[in-house]
């Protein structure tokens, strides 16, 4: 058995978007842990914000940090508390918040974290999911709370976020509304959305009014756009504008750190309040049994989540960050091991 593996790590935050490909020990695993052979992990614009340090608040690392949130792999030891995996099992996952490293050959992962990987999928495929199935799924059950028969506009969903999320959605059993490009107009109404603007041609502030839910994946820009077309009563979920109080509450943070939360998005709370709607904020963290919801809603459907079709090493993690960070990808990165 080899004791080494290259992993993908940082020394310290920083603006210039580099990771160094190390040889580093494999990892040792506690009693409640598994250790997971990586076969795919993807890229994802959460890389950018914690190699920059945008995100400390809200998670801050110790260095040398192995990059990566999310991966498929196989099963190759499992600690003495560990009954639900067995050695030899496929499994895919979104790596806790204070434990992630998916950008290496092999990985310690909690087994709370992790879900055998959808039947449907190759790893390649399916370590697309976790990240933005998640996301999706704790936005419609936690923050949204969105009942039977609501109405949900994701803007910007012809990427990756939407081509899971409009299939939650509609096991969730919304009326689905989403905007993108003219490229994924149909392959998102086949995956079940009831209507799709084309965004170059449509615009939806003129379009739509009296939406229940608005789930924001562009950012502060849209933010008085997609307030304007909620109804009074209804809630704003951003993956993109920022933390606010609610946020740093809910999560029980410390009570300086609930203060700058509560300080940094004053101003979007304020704008909310004035269109009598809720603003909330989702920062995704791990979740094994959601996992298994989210495997049945995409084997049940047969979701494939678009992948770019250049496949990047480990060796060429930078490029596949730049490509994340500035280009056009056509579908999620992934690192192929």
């Amino acid at each position: 058995m080899k004791t080494l593996m290259k992993a993908a790590q940082i020394t310290k935050y920083s603006k210039n978007i580099h990771a160094q490909v190390n040889d580093i020990p494999i990892p040792a695993i506690n009693d409640n842990e598994v250790l997971v052979k990586v076969k795919a992990a993807a890229v994802n614009p959460l890389e950018m914000l914690i190699i920059t340090g945008s995100v400390k608040l809200i998670q801050d690392y110790k260095f040398p940090l192995t990059l990566g949130n999310e991966l498929t792999g196989v099963i190759e030891k499992v600690g003495k508390n560990v009954t639900e995996f067995q050695v030899g099992d496929d499994i895919y996952t979104r790596l806790p918040l204070e434990k992630i490293g998916a950008f290496a050959e092999y990985a310690a992962i909690d087994a709370t974290a992790i879900a055998p990987m959808p039947k449907n999928l190759s790893y390649v495929e399916a370590a697309a999911v976790p990240l933005a199935g998640l996301t999706a799924y704790q936005g419609l059950h936690e923050e949204l709370e969105a009942q039977f028969g609501q109405s949900v506009f994701i803007p910007g969903g012809s990427g990756s976020f939407g081509q899971i999320a409009v299939p939650i959605a509609k096991t969730t059993g919304l009326n689905v509304i989403v905007s993108g490009n003219s490229e994924a107009r149909k392959r998102t109404l086949e995956m079940g959305a009831d209507q799709y603007l084309v965004y170059a041609t449509e615009n939806y502030v003129d379009l739509l009014s009296n939406v229940d839910y608005v789930i924001d994946t562009l950012g502060p820009k849209e933010f008085d756009n997609e307030l304007s077309i909620i109804k009074p009563g209804g809630r704003l979920l951003s993956l993109r504008t920022g933390p606010n109080k609610r946020f740093g509450k809910d999560r029980d943070f410390p009570f300086w750190k609930q203060k700058l939360f509560s300080i940094a998005g004053a101003k979007y709370d304020h704008k909310a309040k004035k269109h009598g709607v809720e603003y909330h904020f989702i920062f995704v963290r791990s979740d094994g049994a959601q996992l298994k919801e989210i495997t049945k809603i995409i084997e049940e459907n047969n979701i494939v989540p678009p992948i770019h079709p250049t496949l990047f090493t480990i060796d060429n993690v930078n490029e596949a960050l730049e490509l994340v960070a500035n280009g056009r990808p056509k579908g999620k990165v992934i690192i192929n091991f």
